[in-house]
């Protein structure tokens, strides 16, 4: 028996229509615009520390590697994030007054010896906090601002899952070795890298940070003005490199010599953050791995805007409208300057609807242009729909019908 032809399309075109209806409307494209080159190799720098990053500050890029995401100790780089909590936590108008517990008068060397009872400004201890790393001033300005050591570890901890540390958990306020039920006080060189960049970068008292950590020398009294103290800025950094910003160090006899710092020149901001930088009496190493990591970034990346790549644009098929498709622009991008190598490429994809249903305004999102470098995203831009696009109405039809039928113009 020969089979109806007409049967035969009538049930393919409703298979059509199911998968259609099954799978929506609406379908997503990731589209390669440019492949990305194979990650440069990173060269040998033959540095003393057992971590290491060198990281880009202005977007974050890590450019250079060694075991950087490894939990260590991290001694008194711990003190940074001690620092811009205590900033964020003052107003301009308002001084806060630190009062002596008798848990901070008996930390341990190296303190500023203060006595049980007494009271200093809070503005003042920050000196003693990142210039002279005094272990009895952190605890007094945690207990100040956070109520307590443990609440504001707490908050310690809160900033750091914000920024976007993933393996650092805090216990002191100072980076002396601590451990507890949930582990071990830690961070990896990433992390602090991180925390490095958001006190520079991302807080809204990274003036205020940067006017401390600079500071060669400063003079205060306690607020009886009984005793008077002097404290002396010990980041040797400071004075190793023509544009050298912040940093702090910090050693424990279980974290070993421990430094992050930042450097500003020729356009760029690089972050360099070690641990486990040696032991007595290898002082010095952090200092030689610093510089050959700041010269590495200074000598071997250049700044690209990655935003400059031309994307083509579409035109995005319309259902139930009064027009069968709409054109789409591209949203202008922010300029985004990311610290390449010479043989680092820009990869762009895009993601965008296949269709979209009637009623669409003007100006509707409709996919995203996506900026890695490395696999890394560091820009996002919208594609936006160039006009409106009515919905298909009963009466729109009945028009059109009437307009086909009598031959009027459009």
């Amino acid at each position: 028996m020969r089979r109806n032809p007409g049967i035969r399309k009538r049930i393919f075109a409703w298979v059509i229509i199911f998968a259609v209806l099954l799978c929506g409307q609406v379908c997503r494209q990731p589209e390669g615009i440019r492949v990305k080159a194979s990650a440069t190799q990173e060269a040998s720098l033959d540095l003393y520390a057992t971590s290491a990053v060198l990281m880009d500050g202005t977007s974050g890029r890590i450019l250079y590697n060694k075991d950087g995401d490894s939990p260590l100790p991290m001694a008194s780089t711990t003190k940074i994030m001690t620092c811009i909590l205590a900033l964020e936590s003052m107003t301009e108008d308002t001084e806060i007054v630190c009062t002596v517990s008798g848990t901070a008068s008996a930390q341990p060397e190296v303190k500023l010896g203060m006595i049980k009872g007494d009271s200093f400004y809070l503005s003042d201890l920050l000196y003693s906090l990142m210039l002279e790393s005094h272990n009895d001033t952190a605890v007094c300005i945690a207990e100040t601002v956070g109520g307590s050591v443990e609440n504001f570890a707490a908050m310690m901890n809160a900033k750091a899952a914000e920024i976007g540390c993933t393996q650092t958990y805090y216990i002191t306020p100072n980076g002396l070795d601590a451990e507890d039920e949930n582990g071990e006080h830690h961070t990896t060189a990433h992390d602090l890298a991180l925390v490095m960049r958001y006190c520079l970068t991302q807080s809204p008292k990274s003036e205020e940070f940067l006017a401390v950590t600079q500071t060669a020398s400063y003079t205060f009294s306690n607020i009886s003005g009984t005793r008077t103290y002097s404290c002396t800025n010990h980041n040797a950094f400071l004075n190793l490199m023509e544009g050298a910003l912040s940093g702090k160090t910090g050693f424990t006899g279980k974290a070993g010599y421990c430094y992050v710092g930042a450097l500003s020149r020729d356009g760029k901001l690089l972050i360099v953050a070690l641990l486990a930088c040696g032991w007595p009496n290898n002082k010095g190493y952090k200092w030689v791995d610093t510089k050959k990591l700041m010269n590495y970034g200074l000598t071997e990346f250049e700044a690209r805007d990655i935003t400059v790549a031309e994307i083509p644009t579409k035109t995005l098929t319309v259902t139930n409208g009064q027009q069968e498709s709409v054109s789409t622009i591209l949203e202008e991008p922010s300029p985004t300057e990311v610290l390449m190598r010479s043989g680092d490429q820009v990869e762009v994809r895009v993601e965008m609807l296949q269709t979209i249903e009637a009623p669409v305004a003007e100006g509707t999102q409709v996919g995203l242009v996506h900026y890695l470098v490395d696999g890394e995203e560091y820009a996002v831009t919208s594609i936006l729909t160039e006009s409106g696009v009515e919905k298909r109405t009963y009466r729109y039809c009945l028009r059109e019908l009437v307009r086909e039928f009598l031959l009027w113009p459009a």
